[in-house]
């Protein structure tokens, strides 16, 4: 098992060298083909404007997006022509609000898509609902690489948050290609039940089933010492000098999915180290 075709969108000229350098760092280890995605964004939202503006406006930005698709994929050319990859580009616009659809239909075609972190200085508001609809609607497993960071190409050390939830258990089946390439996993399971079928070995059943895959496994089980969750992960995976996070993630709610939950967005504002999600 493996990942044979990887996806990624870019719609940030300045973000082309650091999100390509991710993705392109993946498809060597994974011998896979990479597919790009160029998407010039058109922010407006032509309903505010004074009557008669709508029109001219659309236009102004549209002809502003395509400008920027165009060099997003020129340069995208630039960085992928040197490479011995096997590679797609494509380019197109599309209205920030329409965005989800795009990546969607194309996310799901696709084994892993590979995203910058969608937050902080300098991120567009596009990022966030690209990383969404890619997770929730394209229902395929997202890599997010923290900023400005070498790639990761197999992570030795990897950490993983249990909570028994069916998206924890699709992050781990998505994750199995780089569980199985890694020296350890750390099954991290925070405050355990006291009750159930599985109080006296938490996380016992997910280390049976990783250890027949051939992952090495320790688990370790925590206390939640500090208010957040996501919190105690990202201080357990700085202590155990982890190279890679993997997760389910959840949304606020089950009849709109691509909204963040809490402790997804957290972990995708904070995290220094690369972070593998699944829903």
């Amino acid at each position: 098992m493996t990942y044979n075709s990887l996806f990624t969108v870019l719609t940030d000229e300045s973000l082309v060298d650091e999100t390509l350098s991710h993705a392109m760092a993946a498809a060597t280890e994974h011998e896979a083909h990479l597919d790009v995605l160029c998407l010039g964004v058109d922010r407006s939202q032509s309903g505010y404007y004074y009557a008669g503006a709508s029109a001219i406006v659309l236009q102004e930005t549209i002809a502003r997006a395509q400008e920027e698709a165009a060099a997003i994929e020129a340069k995208a050319r630039k960085v992928l022509g040197g490479s011995a990859l096997r590679w797609g580009v494509e380019a197109g616009v599309s209205q920030l609000a329409d965005l989800g659809r795009h990546v969607a239909a194309r996310a799901r075609f696709s084994d892993m898509v590979i995203l910058p972190q969608p937050y902080g200085e300098g991120r567009g508001a596009e990022l966030e609902p690209v990383t969404e609809s890619a997770l929730f609607e394209g229902r395929t497993p997202v890599m997010v690489t923290p900023k400005k960071s070498a790639p990761v190409t197999r992570p030795a050390r990897i950490m993983l948050g249990w909570n028994e939830s069916s998206e924890a258990l699709g992050a781990v089946r998505a994750a199995l290609p780089l569980l199985k390439r890694a020296d350890v996993v750390h099954v991290v399971v925070i405050d355990p039940p006291s009750h159930g079928p599985n109080r006296s070995d938490p996380g016992g059943l997910l280390s049976q089933y990783l250890a027949r895959h051939g992952v090495k496994v320790e688990i370790d089980v925590l206390s939640k010492t500090l208010p957040r969750v996501s919190d105690v992960l990202l201080r357990h995976a700085g202590d155990m000098d982890a190279d890679m996070v993997v997760m389910g993630a959840y949304g606020h709610s089950r009849f709109r999915e691509a909204i963040f939950g809490g402790a997804t967005r957290y972990m995708l504002e904070q995290a220094n180290l690369p972070v593998f999600m699944a829903h």
